[in-house]
């Protein structure tokens, strides 16, 4: 079984059978996939420092999400505030046993895999802009990394071999 077809059927599957049936769509898959290669290349559950080895950085899960606070909005009380996802994170939270709290959520998605696919089609459900179609890679990204994660050093250097790696991921 291939890493993307692991992660599907472990992470995404799962969290998406737990939200709306509108929230799963081939696009939202893709775009799961080449965030979560793009974040973590699904192989690292924190984020790491560079120049201290076992050091956690803020970030946790596949999806890297931060706990933000409730002034910034951003990471996982982004989600937890949002009055479009709020009671869709409760409920997932709770499905997987996890008591509704951002700081809760944000150390269970370390570990959960579907809490933390979850949470991250939560943040992409928060964008105001339609799912870029399949195929868009620059749509993609500016979801990911203007919208959506935006992160502090982005790599769009990587973001299309990731894109096409997500796109081939969903047809196979």
């Amino acid at each position: 079984m291939t890493l993307l077809r692991k992660i599907t059927t472990s992470a995404i599957t799962p969290a998406l059978a737990l939200l709306p049936g509108k929230m799963d769509s081939r696009e939202a898959r893709v775009l799961l996939l080449a965030i979560g290669l793009q974040e973590s290349r699904f192989e690292h559950r924190f984020q790491i420092v560079q120049g201290r080895p076992g050091a956690k950085g803020p970030a946790r899960g596949f999806w890297q999400f931060e706990l933000g606070t409730a002034a910034s909005k951003g990471g996982v009380w982004g989600v937890f505030l949002h009055p479009d996802t709020n009671s869709l994170l409760k409920a997932v939270a709770a499905a997987r046993g996890v008591p509704a709290s951002p700081s809760n959520i944000w150390q269970a998605i370390e570990s959960d895999d579907v809490l933390a696919a979850g949470v991250a089609r939560l943040l992409i459900y928060t964008d105001s802009l339609k799912l870029p179609v399949l195929g868009d890679v620059a749509g993609a990204w500016k979801l990911y990394a203007a919208r959506c994660w935006r992160p502090g050093k982005p790599h769009p250097e990587t973001w299309a071999g990731y894109y096409a790696q997500a796109l081939e991921g969903i047809n196979a």
